[in-house]
């Protein structure tokens, strides 16, 4: 894929969104791209999300799941229980590669920060 000046922007956009997720919180692919009014680019946030390792400031990846708390974009971690081991530490336990008690720990931008 190749990025253009509007991609970046995205990118910029989605990490700056994800950075203001709490520790201990998760939120969706989908939760960031109807906040930042492109509701149908919950794909393009999820390549904003593989193409965040390595970012600075760092973007804390592994706290974006998809809509169902499922841990789909594991693989795009240095190992493949990387991304499991992330949310663990702040106290989110995953199941079969889905978060437990997913709505307890979901955080909606558009409720949490407003729109």
């Amino acid at each position: 894929m190749q990025y253009t000046a509007m991609t970046n922007d995205f990118f910029q956009n989605v990490f700056d969104v994800v950075r203001l997720i709490p520790k201990g919180r998760v939120t969706s692919y989908g939760a960031i791209a109807k906040y930042l009014g492109t509701g149908r680019s919950s794909r393009m946030v999820g390549w904003a999300m593989n193409a965040s390792h390595g970012v600075k400031p760092k973007v804390p990846a592994h706290r974006v799941v998809n809509r169902n708390g499922m841990l789909t974009g594991k693989a795009h971690f240095a190992t493949p229980t990387l991304m499991e081991e992330l949310l663990l530490k702040e106290k989110i336990k995953v199941k079969n590669e889905i978060i437990i008690d997913f709505e307890k720990h979901y955080w909606d931008p558009i409720k949490e920060l407003g729109f």
